[in-house]
């Protein structure tokens, strides 16, 4: 199925995997195929969230009510700020240097071998049931390939998972993403 994926569907499930590891989660679930797709800027799913009201920020917070993430950021922003040294300033360098999510990392002692490794997560069943969809998704359009708007697609199409529900409750109208993105594939 990965051979019928256009670049910008390729690079969503990479970013899926990052995403996921940033906040320190042991899988790839729906709900980082969409963080994926909100920070693809350009892509036919950012801009179509970003017109109903969606950001990667709005997703990621929702997401981490839900599951969990790295802790104490806010209340480390408060009292680092309240002294003057502003953690997000602080962050930027230490990626800078350390790679994305350095400062999210587990101790190696207290992450599994396959993390350290570099390994792949395994994708949750809502996950695979979205990549499956987007399958459809293109076909359905008649399109050759997958791109990153039918991975939004078959997210949507997925009711039960967590990217739906986090966007269900944001109070979007699936059907009216749903339909704008069918639109701007064509």
């Amino acid at each position: 199925m990965f051979e019928r994926f256009h670049a910008d569907a390729r690079q969503a499930v990479t970013l899926a995997q990052t995403e996921a590891r940033l906040l320190t989660h042991d899988h790839i679930g729906s709900e980082h195929l969409l963080l994926a797709l909100l920070r693809q800027t350009g892509t036919v799913p950012a801009r179509v969230l970003a017109r109903h009201g969606i950001d990667h920020d709005q997703v990621s917070d929702a997401v981490v009510r839900r599951l969990g993430g790295p802790a104490g950021d806010d209340l480390d922003a408060e009292a680092l700020g309240s002294i003057g040294v502003d953690l997000d300033a602080v962050r930027e360098k230490v990626e800078a240097v350390f790679g994305p999510g350095a400062l999210d990392r587990k101790p190696a002692r207290r992450r599994g071998l396959s993390r350290l490794l570099g390994e792949h997560l395994p994708f949750s069943p809502h996950a695979k049931k979205a990549l499956e969809l987007s399958l459809r998704e293109a076909l359905n359009l008649k399109h050759d390939h997958i791109a990153a708007g039918h991975i939004l697609l078959g997210l949507l199409r997925d009711g039960d998972g967590l990217a739906a529900r986090v966007l269900a409750d944001a109070g979007l109208d699936l059907a009216a993403v749903r339909q704008d993105v069918r639109t701007e594939l064509g």
